[in-house]
């Protein structure tokens, strides 16, 4: 004889529904994660100031306007005065500014991105004023004046 409920048999109580399916692969999270923030590397804001320091000399001096700037990360061999940290070719119209060398070798008063950038920013005016034969002082003159 089979089994029967008898009619005082209590009804099965309800469970609430698991949030994990038979193989523990209900409710998952979505494919696309929330939006997180974009890498942010060191090459990165390095390349950054170099670009925005350029683009403020070519639109300041016309003599730059054709001039490439280039990021190595090494130069290929040191000069008499140690590493380098940026080459001016006026003859081929470059500036290589040597990455590793300025980051490793510079040594900002405050170690925070500002002042890093600045650093940065302070090669690559140096650099073109060798490739202009000027001094640094000069490439940006109305920048400095505040009277």
């Amino acid at each position: 004889m089979a089994w029967r409920r008898s009619a005082n048999t209590p009804a099965p109580v309800r469970r609430r529904p698991s949030r994990h399916g038979r193989h523990g692969r209900e409710d998952r999270s979505p494919v696309v994660r929330p939006p997180l923030p974009p890498l942010d590397t060191r090459a990165e804001r390095f390349d950054l100031a170099v670009g925005t320091a350029a683009e403020f000399l070519r639109s300041a001096w016309p003599e730059l306007e054709d001039v490439s700037f280039e990021i190595a990360d090494l130069p290929q061999e040191t000069d008499e005065g140690g590493i380098p940290r940026w080459t001016a070719l006026p003859t081929e119209k470059r500036i290589i500014v040597y990455r590793l060398p300025i980051e490793r070798l510079g040594h900002p008063h405050r170690d925070d991105d500002l002042h890093r950038r600045m650093m940065v920013e302070g090669c690559v005016f140096r650099a073109a004023a060798e490739y202009l034969d000027r001094d640094p002082w000069d490439l940006g003159p109305e920048r400095f004046r505040y009277f």
